[in-house]
């Protein structure tokens, strides 16, 4: 069973990209991965300062400790990830700038979101730049979704024509995602990572 760490970053108080991070969580599940969810804002890392890293065996905040423990039994990683001005969420990036080696070896696939037209792409392409700085093979089967609140209604269920199409490409993207994770479980599993 794949297990498969959902993270979500927006800090807003009326946030509606929760509603993808819930539909990509259901969906996994749906096809008998096992995701978990990681909110960014219940999370509750600071202002970046340390790394996990940095920090003397056994000291980094409880936290911090926690979810590097997450990340390290994780097979593959979801990023949601809404646009700021052009840009990635900064709670999103503060919370993954927190760990590094963490990451290394697994896939990570990226959905983005905006209210407009244009989904998010802007901060997905750069999403993926990121996420492969920090040592993950990002797919190429992206979700772009906006607007959003026309794409998926409060209960994150998909709605009119934009939620049909958001149905059918999450089949794609699924499907590349479980593709790769196995790829990269069999491949650490006969040969040991280089570093």
């Amino acid at each position: 069973m794949d297990k498969i760490l959902v993270f979500y970053g927006s800090y807003r108080s009326d946030r509606v990209g929760i509603r993808l991070a819930q539909f990509i969580v259901d969906g996994l599940r749906a096809r008998g991965a096992a995701p978990e969810l990681v909110d960014a804002q219940a999370v509750g890392l600071p202002m970046l300062d340390r790394m996990y890293k940095e920090y003397p065996a056994g000291q980094a905040p409880q936290a911090m400790e926690d979810l590097a423990r997450r990340i390290r039994g994780a097979d593959a990683f979801v990023f949601v990830c809404g646009e700021y001005n052009w840009g990635p969420q900064p709670g999103l990036k503060n919370l993954t700038d927190h760990f590094l080696e963490e990451w290394f070896w697994r896939p990570a696939a990226i959905a983005s979101y905006s209210a407009g037209r244009f989904s998010g792409v802007r901060s997905g392409s750069t999403w993926h730049a990121i996420l492969s700085e920090m040592g993950m093979v990002v797919i190429s089967s992206a979700l772009a979704v906006g607007p959003i609140a026309q794409t998926l209604d409060a209960d994150a269920q998909p709605q009119g024509g934009p939620g049909e199409s958001l149905r059918k490409a999450f089949t794609r993207f699924a499907d590349d995602l479980a593709w790769w994770t196995e790829a990269a479980r069999a491949q650490r599993g006969r040969v040991a990572p280089p570093y």
